[in-house]
């Protein structure tokens, strides 16, 4: 796939897994900048290396951890998710392409998300959790070539993903937003609560248990990208 045929938001195969592109970055070595969708690794790849996927009607992935099922005949229902496939915005919206948003309150067929979003019914697939009988299973591009010891590991992943998250956060400890997938890094802790880069201040117990902010790293380890 040519570089010009990579933009913000595709849903892309790399190493055989499922990933967004939040980026790309024309000059840089590694253009495609991406998260793996299962659990929101971040990696960054050429984009002769990636190919990409439209998710549709009756799709089934891992998102952060948990399965769940793309459908376009069933109703939002306050509390759960959308993935945005056919991003229209209107002026005071700001959304793109397959965005997850989490529901705050449903209009008819519409939906209010949780970042005050007017998202119309025609424009998103509401993600049901589990894996519906039927579904297309497109979590990895051939599932031939998963071991048993990974599958194993997926189906421990949101166990996984919760004990990571526990951890007493720090200074330098950078969280990915999973609203807008933007990050932000922790610069103040006072008591019991953290200030964000971006402003937000949160208690740990709300950070941990926030619905739209994991972790990904701390600054002082070095090993992020």
């Amino acid at each position: 796939m040519k570089l010009l045929q990579v933009r913000k938001g595709q849903f892309v195969y790399y190493n055989n897994e499922l990933h967004k592109v939040y980026s790309v970055k024309p000059l840089a070595k590694k253009s495609v900048l991406m998260f793996r969708v299962k659990d929101m690794e971040q990696v960054a790849s050429r984009a002769d290396e990636v190919s990409l996927y439209k998710p549709k009607h009756m799709d089934s992935f891992m998102f952060f951890g948990e399965r769940y099922t793309l459908r376009e005949d069933v109703s939002a229902e306050e509390g759960g998710y959308i993935l945005i496939a056919k991003p229209d915005p209107d002026y005071m919206d700001h959304y793109s392409l397959n965005e997850f948003e989490k529901i705050e309150t449903v209009e008819g067929k519409n939906v209010i998300t949780s970042r005050q979003n007017t998202v119309k019914s025609r424009e998103f697939l509401v993600m049901v959790p589990g894996q519906e009988q039927g579904s297309n299973d497109i979590a990895y591009y051939d599932k031939g070539k998963v071991s048993e010891e990974q599958l194993q590991q997926d189906a421990q992943l949101a166990e996984d993903l919760r004990d990571r998250s526990s951890i007493r956060p720090s200074i330098g400890d950078v969280y990915l937003n999973l609203d807008n997938t933007g990050t932000a890094m922790v610069v103040a802790i006072m008591g019991e609560e953290v200030t964000l880069g971006t402003g937000d201040k949160l208690t740990f117990h709300d950070l941990h248990k926030a619905d739209n902010w994991s972790y990904l790293y701390n600054v002082a380890d070095g090993d992020f990208r």
